[in-house]
């Protein structure tokens, strides 16, 4: 009984010390309650800008919509969002006060963590709040009362500046304050309470710790000498306010980029690696310059106004999910498309290659522009996939404008492809009709033919056709490793060696032979078809044009010099390929060839022997 009796009476001064010792401290809170209470007291409710709410009291309350994305959609959902002293409180009411999908159980984003900060977007009724984990995207929504953009953008900016004030409160509060004394976080938070009502005018409210009774006018910090209401001792300890950043000099850091996606170290292997050693923080890096290089291009500069709380997309799900991908790079917007369509070169402004051959494959079909030619609401209603349909179906032949881009382009790339391919082609008719060497070359290779077919027992013959020169070599004699065409080489060395060099005079067959003479003529002939088609469409727009503006008709001479151009260079290049023509059928006339023989194939023989007969040379000679 004794030992239990002084346990109890050990514990009991314990509690008395204590008590003792915070007493001081309790003391300190109750006043500061009580003048908190008093200061409230003399307050109108309209004008309730100073003294620190109670945690869970709401500060702020309205409607706003929050971005939700989904596979081939943006969504805006309505919340009912609260905001009180450490935290966001977002409740769902659905849409257009529907309340399906709506979830009983508040979001709440915490701003007591000192790592949240708001962000104004780019349009005028939008704003972010970003945390560690997520990016939340508000957005004032449009009502009978606040139909004017001037409205809006007044709502906008007192959201932001109250969670603003408070994201800098808890940030501030969650860094160590060195030199002051017990309390000093309570008065530093009542000195950062700026009026909402006030803040463009840089008016501050009273200050708990002073004890003047409420003014109707704003208040400053400063209390003048003579006031009859003196600074309390809390007063007195507390320093200056901080003053608060700019909201117009945000760092890079606030604003997205594109992410690296590296694969990361295990964590359990970074002891022993260097990276043990290594930090971040010991390289100094250019954030700004890293940010102009890699910051994401904000595609809200379209979609960003829309009054609509959801951006449903019109067009099919599949193309719409590619169409935005693309519209991704896509730095244009919707009503600059058809001037693009005027400019024929990238280099002057218009449209690069790979994106009119993307377009082409996202044409409207007739389903599309009976869906969008319905759509009497405003474009800025519509997601930017919807944007660019719609705008890609009030063009008029939009199909045949991308064609004749492109077609303007690639009909110098191809005439200068062509050009070299037919001179070439000519270069070897010519060497093959003047090689008097290759002739004496198959002249042996008849004879040793004609002595082998006769001892054979079977006919001889007058010539034959080039396509035999690929089967000397398949052809071997009583030792495997001889072959027709070493016993050619061989007799060639004995009576005359001059005629081993043959191959000087058919240089243009070195390589192997491209394209065919026929597929160069008919790629002359597609192109004279293109060059066609374009001036018949110079002439359908320029008729259905009734007042053309400065840029179409620049747009119309420059088409017309470019076709006079094209027109030369194709009557030129058609020239070259009649007489590549004539050249090559004279050819097959000289060496006994079928009319209809594929140039190609002749020269791949011929081309094939000449390397061959080096080969077997060479092993001959060592």
């Amino acid at each position: 009984m004794w030992k239990i009796s002084k346990k109890t009476m050990l514990q009991n001064d314990e509690l008395m010390y204590i008590y003792q010792r915070d007493k001081g401290k309790a003391d300190a809170i109750s006043n500061l309650v009580n003048k908190v209470t008093q200061n409230n007291s003399y307050r109108r409710p309209a004008d309730s800008c100073s003294g620190r709410p109670a945690k869970g009291d709401v500060i702020h309350e309205g409607l706003l919509d929050l971005q939700q994305d989904s596979f081939v959609s943006i969504k805006w959902v309505k919340y009912l969002v609260q905001l009180s002293e450490g935290e966001l409180s977002l409740f769902c009411i659905g849409n257009n006060g529907e309340n399906k999908n709506a979830d009983p159980v508040a979001k709440t984003i915490n701003l007591s963590d000192g790592n949240v900060s708001v962000i104004k977007e780019n349009g005028y009724d939008t704003f972010s709040v970003q945390t560690k984990e997520h990016n939340y995207l508000f957005r004032i929504p449009f009502t009978v009362q606040n139909n004017q953009a001037e409205d809006i953008s007044k709502l906008q900016n007192e959201w932001v500046s109250l969670i603003d004030r408070y994201c800098m409160l808890w940030k501030k509060r969650s860094e160590p304050q060195d030199g002051f004394g017990e309390g000093t976080s309570e008065a530093v938070y009542e000195k950062l309470i700026i009026s909402p009502n006030k803040r463009a005018e840089g008016a501050y409210c009273l200050a708990v710790g002073s004890e003047a009774p409420p003014q109707l006018t704003p208040l400053t910090e400063q209390t003048t000498p003579g006031s009859s209401f003196p600074l309390s001792r809390v007063q007195a300890v507390v320093p200056p306010p901080p003053s608060f950043p700019p909201p117009s000099r945000l760092s890079p850091a606030w604003k997205r980029t594109k992410a690296f996606h590296w694969d990361v170290v295990p964590q359990d292997k970074i002891q022993k690696s260097i990276w043990a050693s290594c930090s971040q923080h010991k390289k100094k890096i250019d954030e700004s310059r890293i940010y102009d290089q890699f910051h994401i291009q904000d595609m809200a500069v379209f979609s960003g106004n829309e009054p609509s709380a959801n951006r449903h997309i019109m067009l099919n799900q599949k193309i719409a999910h590619t169409f935005n991908i693309f519209l991704k790079s896509f730095h244009i917007k919707p009503n600059q498309l058809k001037e693009k369509l005027y400019i024929l070169h990238e280099d002057g402004g218009g449209l690069t290659d790979e994106q009119i051959t993307a377009l082409r494959r996202y044409l409207p079909t007739p389903k599309d522009l009976e869906m969008y030619q319905s759509f009497k609401g405003s474009p800025s209603e519509l997601h930017v996939v919807d944007q660019f349909m719609l705008e890609m179906c009030k063009i008029p032949h939009l199909g045949q404008r991308l064609d004749l881009l492109l077609t303007i382009r690639e009909l110098p790339v191809c005439i200068g492809d062509l050009e070299p391919l037919i001179n070439q082609k000519i270069r070897a008719c010519k060497e093959l009709q003047d090689s008097q060497k290759f002739v004496a070359v198959l002249e042996y290779i008849l004879a040793i033919g004609n002595y082998l077919n006769e001892k054979a027992g079977r006919e001889m013959a007058k010539g034959f056709q080039l396509s035999s020169l690929t089967k000397l070599s398949l052809l071997r004699g009583k030792e495997r490793k001889i072959t027709l065409l070493h016993a050619l080489v061989e007799q060639i060395f004995l009576h005359e060696p001059d005629l081993a060099k043959f191959s000087q005079e058919l240089t243009e067959f070195e390589a192997v032979p491209g394209a065919s003479i026929k597929g160069l003529r008919a790629e002359v002939d597609v192109l004279k078809k293109e060059l066609e088609n374009v001036i018949q469409y110079r002439k359908f727009i320029k008729s259905k044009t009734i007042k053309a503006t400065t840029q179409e008709s620049q747009f119309y001479k420059e088409l017309k010099d470019l076709i006079q151009k094209y027109e030369g260079h194709l009557s030129q290049l058609s020239k070259r390929c009649d007489e590549m023509k004539k050249l090559y059928t004279d050819t097959l006339v000289k060496f006994g060839e079928s009319p209809d023989q594929d140039s190609q194939e002749l020269f791949g023989w011929i081309s094939a022997f000449i390397r061959e007969f080096r080969k077997v040379s060479a092993d001959i000679m060592s």
